[in-house]
């Protein structure tokens, strides 16, 4: 009886712990397809990394997987700017208000009104 010999990448992976690291894979596709669909962005990417270590141990191969994703980052939330003022926070520069006082609302409210 002769020996199986496997070079093959694909096939070598196909048989790592009876077939899941396969399995893996493929869920962990599922996960990240529906995660780049889900997502707000137009352009968003994310990734799968397959790691085999081979190990040899006296006259045997060890092939130890590792399957790691990496799905598209949350949308951040933008930040706005204060400034402190009177023991709270301001929207307006502090220079700002020197330069152009406050303004009145009711003007435009008229304006708008009158349209």
């Amino acid at each position: 009886m002769s020996q199986r010999i496997i070079n093959d990448l694909l096939q070598t992976v196909g048989l790592i712990d009876r077939g899941r690291v396969q399995e893996k894979l493929n869920d962990e596709m599922g996960r990240l397809l529906e995660a780049l669909q889900q997502h707000p962005e137009e352009k968003i990417s994310g990734t799968i990394t397959l790691t085999l270590k081979f190990t040899k141990l006296s006259d045997r191969m060890d092939v130890a997987p590792e399957v790691k994703t990496v799905l598209p980052k949350e949308k951040a939330l933008r930040s706005a700017t204060f400034w402190p003022a009177e023991g709270g926070l301001s929207v307006q520069h502090p220079s700002q208000h020197d330069m152009f006082g406050p303004r009145d609302a009711s003007e435009r409210r008229a304006e708008r009104d009158f349209s």
